[in-house]
């Protein structure tokens, strides 16, 4: 699971695969769209938050459009109903109720005070640390 400001702060990363990330988040980006190296969970209210988080940040819609065709078709859809309210950003509730519902080992943020261990099953860690062992990912419940 991957919180918006990590998809922003990385966002330099997506310009091009060549390119040598100046930051932590930019080279977590590179390591999943080169290596696979987890599974990423979206719903289409988190794709929706994405897409417009990264226009008011200038990003080009073609890369904006590439990032989000190779999140629908790498990633993995969780289907909710209806969020949660665990974070103290209402903001965030989504991508806690998605990590929650899909069976998240891990939710990669910059903002960990937003998303509270003590109320979410994953992992909460930053873009540089070391991704958690996997746990066998049973069907996102719906």
């Amino acid at each position: 699971m991957v919180d918006t400001s990590v998809v922003i702060a990385g966002a330099g990363a997506l310009r091009s695969a060549s390119l040598h990330p100046q930051t932590e988040s930019g080279a977590f980006l590179l390591r999943w769209i080169e290596q696979g190296n987890f599974q990423w969970l979206y719903t289409e209210e988190i794709l929706n938050e994405y897409k417009e988080t990264l226009k008011r940040f200038h990003a080009r819609p073609e890369i904006i459009g590439r990032f989000i065709n190779l999140i629908r078709e790498e990633g993995v859809s969780v289907r909710i109903r209806k969020s949660a309210s665990i974070s103290p950003d209402p903001g965030d509730d989504p991508f806690c109720t998605c990590a929650e519902l899909g069976n998240a080992s891990f939710l990669v943020t910059l903002n960990l005070r937003d998303f509270p261990q003590e109320k979410v099953t994953a992992k909460v860690i930053r873009p540089g640390e070391e991704l958690p062992p996997l746990r066998m990912r049973r069907s996102a419940r719906r």
